[in-house]
């Protein structure tokens, strides 16, 4: 267990790159109230997805436009074909807190 940020510090919207305390960055994503993390790293070229567009529960790489679906990691369209390892995240006592996921995405 990870303690990213405070959950004010992550309002809707915004995306968090976590790079401490984990084997490969992870992206931290608050969409409209709900959290949900995932490996940073886009799985068609090497571009961090928190740095991405937010719509809804899905990300939109800012390299070259491949869509993942931040509940299951599983790409939504071209050029990325493989999915993205998710991690669970949590609130507590007012903090982000991220369970990393060890071994292949689902």
């Amino acid at each position: 267990m990870i303690t990213v940020c405070r959950i004010d510090d992550l309002p809707p919207g915004e995306a968090l790159r976590v790079t401490e305390g984990v084997p490969a960055p992870v992206a931290v994503f608050n969409a409209d109230g709900t959290l949900y993390a995932v490996d940073d790293t886009c799985t068609h070229q090497d571009a961090s997805l928190a740095d991405g567009w937010l719509e809804g529960c899905f990300v939109e790489c800012p390299l070259h436009a491949a869509s993942f679906d931040l509940r299951t990691g599983r790409p939504t369209c071209l050029p990325a074909k493989l999915p993205l390892r998710t991690h669970r995240v949590t609130v507590e006592d007012g903090c982000v807190v991220l369970h990393v996921t060890v071994g292949e995405p689902a």
